[in-house]
């Protein structure tokens, strides 16, 4: 009948298909096994309007299926698809033919062909229609398309940010959810972003949050939000209009989990500005953080200990968090089983006890040290790394240091790591405890000076001047410097500072140090000593040397 010559034949018969392929999945399979697919995607094209708005209906209906999808594509309905969009169409081809497209641009190929074939246009000019079913329709393509940076973009540039806002009033909640979805993926666009403020995105957004109808849809609302406020001309706008105001309400009032974390989310981001944080300071943001603790969701947990991260670069509320007894709460979740908390909260710790002696004490209180350890031990690098930074800061404390028992057996395997920041984290936490004596000799049992003198041969100039401090510091007595030398570190530091390139005055106090803590070893190396050195039994003079190897073999044979 799809091949009939007659229109009204052809005309009925596509309704036909229509009826049945919507009952099901199987009916739309049954259609694709009698060849109706390719029939009906050559009728959309029909002359006679009624087939063609049957055929289109058809084709919609069948297009959610993942067999038919296929056999159009190679088929190559799209552009065909695309040319029914125009104003002059029927309103009912335009809801299928969008359906259609909708269906088909969950594909990646279709997507890139629906964009070569300048779909973008007509699908954004669709968002007008007076049709539900039409802008339903061409939402969902267009946020299909926008998964891919080149649609991103040229939504902007076709001036598409309007129609997108003008949804945000409609009275279908899956019509204003694939909007914000829309919006949420296209902000990520710098240029995008200064068209939203122009086109008073801001204000619109924060309306649409103000409005009780629309609590489902405001976590979605607030990730748009949180992508603008990248920007800092995005923070002094929400600044003043009443927006920080606004975030914090939803942090305070009772709402979805979801919700609260995506305003935590937005606040941490907003905190980034030295002027924000402040203002959030004079807001009580803290105490609102804090109490969110006590709930049990994982996502708000993880999201306010990296909105806390970010809010103790302010010192007024690093102090605060201490003061509202924070700490404790944030320990503990380093007992947490999912790994994304326990970074966050090490994230957390690691920042309230920067340079602050007090809330290292807190820490300390609430028995984190035995925690951290464990970390050091099992956890990935970058909770390793936080940790190790906490631990560093606790330890400019005597009291503090003496109380982190077995930290340097445990970093031995973070020593070996491949990853930056956890060998610049370990080896300042190396340092910081290996100050006395008993940490010295905790580091050579264990076997860590290997490690530490191989890293002295890194190429990362931060690791390398971190190792030189650990190494300097170690140095400070005879048989650890001894020990390293035997390891080559002698011969390694000369090397760094005949290098114009890697030379530091941290590997200068590192060599100084070693030849300081053994006299023999430094007057048989440079030819002298100085009125601070003192010699002990055993200091032998075996004659002027260039090679420390050399040394030990001779001191051997005598």
């Amino acid at each position: 009948m799809l091949d009939s010559p007659e229109e009204e034949v052809l005309a009925k018969a596509c309704e036909a298909i229509h009826r049945f392929a919507e009952k099901g999945d199987e009916n739309r399979n049954s259609l694709l096994a009698l060849g109706a697919v390719e029939p009906l995607t050559r009728l959309i094209s029909h002359e006679d309007k009624t087939v063609r708005r049957n055929a289109f209906m058809a084709v919609g209906v069948m297009a959610s299926n993942n067999d038919v999808r296929r056999l159009m594509k190679k088929l190559n309905i799209i552009p065909s698809v695309i040319s029914k969009l125009s104003p002059e169409e029927d309103i009912i081809v335009h809801e299928f033919a969008t359906l259609c497209l909708a269906s088909l641009s969950v594909d990646f190929t279709c997507k890139v062909q629906i964009y070569e074939q300048n779909g973008l246009e007509p699908l954004l000019r669709l968002l007008s229609s007076p049709d539900p079913d039409v802008k339903k329709n061409s939402v969902e393509c267009i946020f299909n398309l926008v998964q891919d940076l080149p649609s991103r973009v040229t939504v902007q540039e076709l001036n598409g940010l309007p129609q997108l806002l003008d949804l945000l009033r409609s009275q279908y909640p899956i019509i204003q959810q694939l909007a914000l979805h829309t919006l949420e993926s296209i902000t990520t666009d710098a240029e995008t972003r200064t068209a939203f403020r122009e086109e008073q995105g801001f204000s619109k957004l924060l309306e649409f949050l103000t409005t009780k109808e629309f609590s489902d849809l405001h976590a979605d609302a607030l990730r748009v939000i949180f992508n603008c406020l990248e920007d800092t001309e995005s923070v002094k706008l929400i600044q003043g209009n009443g927006g920080l105001e606004k975030l914090l309400q939803f942090v305070i009032t009772p709402t979805t989990p979801e919700v609260q974390t995506n305003a935590v989310k937005a606040i941490a981001r907003v905190a980034e500005s030295s002027e924000t944080r402040k203002l959030l300071h004079e807001q009580n943001v803290e105490k609102a953080l804090i109490d969110l603790l006590a709930t049990e969701n994982k996502s708000v947990h993880t999201a306010v200990c990296q909105a806390v991260a970010v809010l103790s670069k302010n010192q007024s509320s690093m102090d605060t968090f201490r003061l509202l007894n924070g700490i404790k709460p944030i320990v503990q979740l380093l007992n947490s089983q999912e790994n994304g908390v326990k970074e966050a909260a090490a994230q957390a710790l690691s920042s309230l006890s920067s340079g602050n002696p007090l809330n290292a004490q807190a820490i300390s209180e609430a028995e984190g040290e035995k925690l951290m350890v464990q970390i050091l031990k099992d956890c990935c690098s970058r909770t390793v790394s936080h940790v190790a930074a906490i631990l560093t800061n606790m330890a400019s404390q005597e009291a503090l240091r003496c109380s982190i028992h077995r930290a340097i057996p445990a970093l031995l395997e973070p020593l070996q790591s491949t990853e930056q920041h956890t060998l610049i984290s370990t080896t300042q936490l190396v340092a910081a405890l290996t100050c006395e004596t008993e940490g010295r000799a905790e580091l050579r049992d264990a076997g860590g000076l290997p490690l530490l003198v191989k890293m002295l041969q890194s190429n990362n100039t931060e690791i390398c001047r971190n190792a030189c401090w650990a190494v300097s510091v170690c140095a400070n007595d005879e048989p650890t410097a001894t020990e390293m030398c035997k390891l080559g570190a002698l011969e390694i530091l000369q090397e760094i500072n005949c290098s114009l390139n890697r030379r530091s005055k941290f590997s200068e106090v590192a060599l100084q140090r070693l030849l300081d803590s053994n006299p023999s070893i430094k007057y048989s190396l440079t030819g002298r000593l100085s009125h601070t050195d003192i010699t002990a039994d055993g200091f032998y003079d075996p004659g002027q040397v260039n090679d420390f190897t050399w040394f030990e073999e001779k001191k051997r044979c005598l």
